[in-house]
């Protein structure tokens, strides 16, 4: 298992030079490159490593505990902020945090995956779906981090953040990673990816379009994506950065699998676990093996669809609810499903001679001692099979020490996905030119986004105008002006307002289109209008957000 996850570790690093880059601190292993995305990888790499040339920012190592003393006295300075009032910002100014308050916000990627880390250590990291949002409310009190989101799954548990300093905001994530899972920071640091802004986005849009998963083109995957946006709706934190990019990778996800035929003849995670139990319990056995199933969530289901279509026709499912198991029945009517409470787990467990187990129980359901009870199986078949596509596990490791047990994981998959390789990469490289396409559009929209405070505040500067030349005609009017002409008045100040507003509005936008402005003419009318008009009133990013962290301490 180590072995396979160094393997896949180092084609990571070739990928994304910059992404692992403190694991030279962290006695990392040398892996090879069999394990990652099927190989297509390298197609991108020399355009990424010019990318990384000309960016202005060096990434130091970031798994030392120790700070800087620059840093301590930027988080005092914040910290008498928040204590003192607003008064304290002024601080901010002359105090070591001055050379990055004017930074430009990044989006960060800390997290681990299938391909750099073993199951053992993402179950530990997992969040479960119901702690979302107060994880997104935990890593925005962190004085770094502007907005955040959680994309946790089977095979990855990845942290999204919108962070004030590249440096400081990895380093407060990695450690509140640490914090909520019980795991060293440095171990964090051995299987961690880091990935910054254009190498983030590339990386969420093909997680999105299913290139990033274990099974290239799988589909549930867009639907966890999905709902990632769903659940952060509402959520302080979720702000409409992280929100922006989330909703541009949903749109290149969509457009890889209407465009190309990526997800024609690809198989789930679901899938492969029924492959993988065909593999390794050989056909003729399959056919007469008797099937458990524990869990009926959207995995289970799946694993249910996937059996019967090859060819089980009788199997026992566990769950908490019978009425989603019923459903199931409904749905398949010439299939026997019978469903057994998880209070006959065992009894059931010991009639059958293949396990799946897909659920989001957070301890195990089957021990070593458990199973060491349990009756043997057929003498064809050998040993009981499990096949737990769970993270966390629901079968403790220690069962496979079993002779009369074989246990298989999410991470034993790569077996059964590791065939047609060759359409797997052609499929690659046809989704890759329509995210390279969508990763333009998001980039232009995000830079537009730099103009926006300039159109507030050249918007509320006109409107106080208008309202001032307004209450002044209508005082030379005098008080016996109808209410028909007042409205009349106020009409036409609107109207004209909207008309002069119209032309600097547009020369302010862009949309990223071969035939729209550039971002540079677009900042540059940006930058003449706050001359013009004199609308330089910009405050510090990390003063922002220390106001904002004042305010929710007086509620």
């Amino acid at each position: 298992m180590a072995a396979a996850t160094a393997t896949a570790a180092n084609a990571f690093v070739t990928r994304y030079p910059n992404a692992m880059a403190d694991t030279s601190t962290s006695n990392s292993s040398t892996l090879s490159s069999s394990q990652i995305r099927f190989g297509f990888r390298p197609l991108r790499i020399k355009r990424l490593v010019s990318e990384r040339r000309r960016s202005s920012l060096s990434l130091s190592p970031v798994c030392s505990m120790n700070d800087s003393d620059n840093s301590m006295q930027s988080s005092r300075v914040a910290a008498e902020a928040m204590a003192l009032g607003v008064s304290a910002l002024e601080k901010l100014k002359t105090s070591g945090a001055q050379r990055y308050t004017k930074e430009k916000s990044s989006f960060v990627i800390v997290g681990l995956n299938v391909h750099t880390a073993p199951v053992e250590i993402r179950e530990k990291v997992n969040i479960p779906e119901s702690q979302w949002p107060q994880a997104i409310s935990e890593l925005c009190d962190l004085n770094h981090i502007e907005e955040a989101a959680v994309l946790s799954t089977c095979n990855r548990i990845e942290i999204y953040v919108k962070a004030l300093s590249q440096h400081r905001g990895v380093k407060e994530v990695t450690e509140w990673m640490s914090k909520t899972s019980g795991v060293p920071v440095s171990e964090l640091c051995k299987h961690r990816i880091l990935l910054y802004n254009k190498d983030a986005t590339q990386h969420l849009f093909e997680v999105a379009s299913g290139l990033d998963s274990l099974v290239l083109g799988e589909g549930q995957i867009l639907s966890q994506v999905k709902h990632v946006v769903k659940v952060g709706q509402g959520v302080p934190g979720f702000g409409s950065g992280i929100g922006g990019l989330f909703k541009h990778a949903i749109t290149a996800g969509k457009r890889v699998r209407t465009e190309t035929n990526i997800s024609s003849g690809s198989v789930s995670v679901s899938s492969a676990a029924v492959e993988l139990a065909i593999l390794k319990l050989q056909e003729p056995y399959f056919a007469n093996a008797r099937v458990l199933v524990v869990g009926a969530g959207k995995m289970g289901k799946l694993v249910i669809k996937h059996l019967i279509a090859k060819g089980c026709e009788k199997m026992v499912v566990v769950n908490r609810s019978e009425e989603r198991v019923a459903a199931i029945s409904e749905e398949f009517e010439n299939v026997e499903i019978t469903y057994k409470p998880f209070s006959e787990l065992l009894s059931s467990a010991a009639d059958a001679d293949l396990i799946f187990t897909c659920t989001a129980s957070e301890t195990f359901l089957f021990s070593k001692e458990e199973v060491q009870m349990l009756p043997l199986v057929h003498p064809g078949i050998g040993s009981r099979l499990f096949v737990d596509i769970s993270v966390p596990r629901n079968v403790d490791s220690s069962v496979s020490e079993l002779e009369a047990a074989r246990v298989y994981d999410v991470d034993d998959l790569k077996e059964v996905v590791s065939a047609n390789m060759e359409d797997r990469l052609r499929k690659a490289r046809e989704a890759q030119v329509i995210i390279d396409e969508e990763l333009g559009k998001f980039e232009a929209w995000k830079d537009s986004r730099e103009t926006v405070p300039t159109i507030k505040k050249f918007r509320a500067y006109v409107e106080r105008i208008r309202a001032a030349e307004l209450e002044k005609c209508l005082s030379k009017l005098g008080d016996n002006i109808s209410k028909k002409d007042k409205q009349a008045v106020y009409d036409l100040s609107m109207g004209i307002v909207k008309k002069l507003l119209h032309g600097p509005m547009e020369h302010l936008r862009c949309d990223g289109s071969d035939d729209g402005r550039s971002l540079n003419e677009v900042l540059e009318n940006m930058r003449a209008l706050n001359r013009m008009f004199d609308l330089h009133t910009e405050t510090s990013m990390l003063e922002q957000k220390i106001l904002t962290k004042l305010e929710r301490s007086k509620k």
